[in-house]
């Protein structure tokens, strides 16, 4: 085993957390405060690659593995947790569920495209009614021959409003149950496609989140991704990679809350003394490092069995569920260890507190990870 960085992934490291540093990190408070991510830095991470790491080259990707890419998760998210959900939304969910699964024509059409900044992706899935249980699906996609008919509602849907191309999870044949489930690619603007409220959220406030709702909305069929009745095992497929990105903007949230903590507690001073001093500091720096630790290595393992082609899944649901309770312990630390500055915005980490809480909920609740890394150990 090689824990050692290549020189390819230390400079996509070095190119990310230069990004991060250096022009992620102006206005970032205003952006939480104004729940508003400047359309410029979405395009500048699309120049960057940040937006398409594992999409082919002829497609306008990077073409790199999942281990560039949730090293560069990472830094971004040490900086702004909500840059890197929108990153992870077009890279995990819809640039690799078209890359995987699309035809030609999808994949040259919509890649392109999504690759640039010009425009990003999202994916909808849950509804009102269907968060966990993803089986239970009331969006309708009516087979009327040529196209489809959409109809319904989606919610908490992450680029809702700042999105071009949306991946469409909706049923088709009721009686078929999951089976009957598809999977379209809609387009904003298409007629009765509306774009529903914001939700006022306690963390990742710059990334927009959106209601989406659907009126008679007429899909091509040739939009729509796969056989008939491919769409939960789409959106299941693609959730297992997804959470490898969650996964590693947890831990960029964790390191990133320790990384100021170490600088602070270097710097702040107690009884004539840095605080970095006194024990029940170094204790909790200590601590804070090792389970980032650990996390770092469950989400490398991760994001290696995917690149190598093997079973990811157990790993994946591993690395989402310890990385996200990583996130937020040691989040929660770092506000203790700032002690009242950091209860105040200037010290950044109640930020990040409140960004962390988030990662232990979408793309799979911690509860559904247990379940899914049960299923996986009982077979």
């Amino acid at each position: 085993m090689d824990f050692n960085l290549s020189e390819e992934h230390e400079a996509v490291q070095f190119a990310a957390r230069d990004f991060a540093q250096n022009v992620l990190s102006a206005g970032i408070i205003e952006r939480d405060n104004d729940q508003k991510f400047d359309k410029a830095l979405i395009k500048k991470m699309g120049d960057l690659g940040f937006l398409s790491m594992m999409v082919k080259p002829e497609y306008g990707g990077g073409g790199m593995d999942t281990i560039s890419y949730v090293i560069a998760m990472e830094e971004i998210s040490k900086v702004d947790a909500s840059a890197a959900v929108i990153m992870s939304v077009n890279n995990s969910l819809v640039c690799w569920g078209i890359q995987a699964y699309g035809t030609d024509e999808q994949k040259e059409k919509y890649l392109t495209r999504l690759s640039s900044g010009d425009e990003i992706g999202a994916f909808c899935l849950s509804e009102p009614e269907a968060g966990s249980d993803a089986t239970s699906q009331h969006t309708t996609a009516e087979d009327m021959g040529d196209h489809y008919l959409l109809n319904g509602t989606k919610n908490w849907i992450t680029n809702g409003n700042s999105s071009g191309i949306c991946l469409v999870i909706a049923q088709t044949h009721p009686e078929k149950g999951h089976k009957g489930i598809n999977v379209l690619i809609v387009e904003k603007g298409s007629p009765g496609f509306t774009v529903g409220r914001k939700e006022d959220k306690m963390g990742i406030r710059a990334s927009d989140t959106h209601t989406l709702m659907f009126t008679d909305v007429k899909v091509p069929k040739e939009n729509r991704i796969g056989e008939d009745g491919f769409g939960f095992k789409f959106a299941m497929t693609v959730l297992n990679g997804g959470r490898i990105g969650i996964a590693a903007q947890a831990l960029g949230i964790a390191a990133g809350a320790f990384e100021l903590s170490l600088k602070y507690a270097q710097e702040r001073k107690t009884f004539g003394k840095p605080i970095s001093d006194h024990q029940a500091i170094q204790f909790k720096l200590a601590e804070m490092a090792t389970r980032i630790e650990a996390a770092r290595l469950l989400v490398y393992k991760a994001a290696r069995l995917k690149d190598l082609g093997k079973d990811y899944i157990q790993a994946a649901a591993m690395a989402k569920l310890f990385a996200s309770d990583v996130a937020m312990w040691v989040t929660t630390e770092a506000v203790q260890v700032h002690g009242g500055y950091g209860y105040v915005k200037e010290y950044h980490v109640e930020r990040m507190m409140r960004d962390a809480k988030i990662t232990q909920i979408y793309e799979g609740t911690s509860e559904i990870q247990k379940l899914v890394i049960a299923r996986e150990l009982l077979k």
